[in-house]
């Protein structure tokens, strides 16, 4: 029998279509499951396709070329310690491992080292498109042992989104780098969204514009500057109607976000670094004050704010909106970007930012024409500081500034949150201020607890005695 050139454990949704996308571009693929039903699904589904569904472990392990090529497709944590332990008896030197999942970065560390030790090649990887993507081509993030970026190169360039001539796909650098960049782009993109819904909020509670007009807003932005997936689906999202009872779809799903916990590791790993990544954070801990949904509905009978004014020119507000918009995306950016230029230091993953800009052009579900000027920025200045450091984006943010400052007047008159754009623009504040007012919280810690503290004019630590 003709071997598979590449093999996937775990055919679920993502698995399942990736599969599909390898074949569609020539490659023979095998299929494994726990689940019966999904094996037989595989193998059933898509007669005359060059797919091999496999009962059994050994005969999966048995259907594949050598060295063998496997990606795992299973939830994040102990499924996969679990599923490289099943393999792992029957894998041999030079096979190659693949984490597709949303893992941890510091659990592919660990896997990475263990493997590494037996003769077993792994890869962590971060596919980011979803299911659509993911048959018709994501953005993916691999990294591990260069030897195995080799073994993979040509079947992940085949399946990955292109831009132009450009495949979504590039080595991101050793161990855990790929899946760490994955993290990274995932905590942008819920920056991303917790923006996008607080411009919402601004338009629709502060200005009263309904979904009809919040489509005509959304579209229009989505032909400017602030093209992008996410812009396109929510411009989408207000034209759906609920066919039962005929409102709006938007307005009848329950204001509760859920979340993977990706965001959460990115703010989370920002803490150790030192990153300051606000934005993100505050995305992050809007999703979890949405889940207070009782709580809040309580606090809303009896504690008061204003009411949303009315505005004389909700066509100039729709304009600051916009350009507020886009100076507070740039802010997330550069506080991503910042987390990894960090991590790099800390981990020695060698990452290429503008690589990563070209990736995350096509696929994935942050994409946007914003990431070609990325991109640009970070070829002119390979070792750029901060985002906002580039001719190109301190222009922007020059020029924007003050409609980011009118947006968040604005939602904080209207008693309208908006953790994000706030943390924004505290954001952009603190970063171009040559003195923040730290002296006094230094001055703090060495009264209540003698740490020290440096001076200004001149060298080393000092302390006083502030109660002699």
């Amino acid at each position: 029998m003709q071997k598979a050139n590449f093999g996937f454990m775990g055919l679920g949704v993502m698995g399942h279509m990736l599969a599909l996308n390898m074949e569609r571009h020539g490659f023979r693929v095998a299929g494994y499951d726990l689940d019966v039903e999904k094996v037989n699904a595989f193998g059933t589904k898509y007669p005359g396709k060059n797919l091999v569904a496999c009962a059994t472990l050994d005969e999966f392990l048995a259907a594949l070329e050598l060295p063998r090529r496997i990606m795992m497709m299973v939830p994040a944590g102990k499924p996969v310690d679990v599923a490289i332990a099943s393999l792992h008896d029957g894998l041999e030197p030079g096979d190659l491992l693949i984490d597709g999942g949303n893992t941890f970065f510091l659990d592919t560390e660990r896997r990475s080292k263990e493997l590494e030790a037996k003769g077993i090649i792994y890869i962590g990887t971060g596919v980011s498109g979803g299911e659509y993507g993911a048959l018709w081509g994501p953005a993916i993030m691999p990294g591990g042992q260069p030897e195995a970026w080799q073994l993979v190169k040509p079947i992940f360039e085949a399946i990955s989104a292109r831009v132009g001539d450009e495949p979504c796909v590039a080595y991101m650098g050793l161990r855990g780098a790929g899946h760490y960049v994955k993290m990274v782009h995932n905590g942008i993109e819920y920056g991303d969204m917790q923006l996008i819904a607080e411009a919402y909020d601004i338009l629709h509670r502060g200005l009263g514009l309904d979904n009809t007009r919040l489509h005509e807003v959304f579209s229009d932005w989505n032909r400017g500057e602030l093209e992008s997936y996410l812009i396109e689906i929510t411009a989408d999202i207000f034209t759906r109607t609920d066919t039962v009872t005929g409102h709006a779809i938007v307005d009848l799903i329950l204001d509760e976000a859920q979340q993977k916990g990706t965001g959460k590791w990115a703010s989370q790993n920002a803490l150790d670094l030192g990153a300051p990544i606000p934005t993100i954070n505050a995305a992050v801990e809007s999703r979890i004050l949405s889940a207070y949904k009782d709580e809040r509905i309580a606090a809303s009978k009896v504690l008061i704010g204003p009411e949303p004014g009315i505005f004389a020119d909700p066509e100039m507000v729709i304009g600051w909106v916009g350009e507020a918009l886009y100076a507070a995306k740039i802010c997330s950016y550069a506080q991503g970007f910042g987390l990894m230029r960090l991590a790099d230091k800390e981990y020695g993953y060698n990452l290429n930012y503008g690589e990563i800009a070209r990736i995350w052009r096509g696929g994935c579900i942050i994409r946007a024409r914003f990431l070609n000027d990325i991109r640009q920025a970070f070829e002119r200045t390979p070792d750029l500081a901060n985002l906002m450091m580039d001719p190109e984006f301190s222009q922007a943010m020059n020029t924007r500034q003050s409609a980011l400052r009118k947006m968040v007047a604005l939602a904080a008159e209207s008693g309208i949150p908006a953790l994000a754009f706030s943390s924004a623009l505290a954001y952009y504040d603190a970063y171009r201020s040559a003195r923040l007012p730290a002296n006094l919280t230094q001055a703090q810690r060495d009264y209540f607890g003698a740490h020290t503290y440096r001076r200004i004019d001149r060298a080393g630590p000092f302390h006083t005695e502030w109660t002699a």
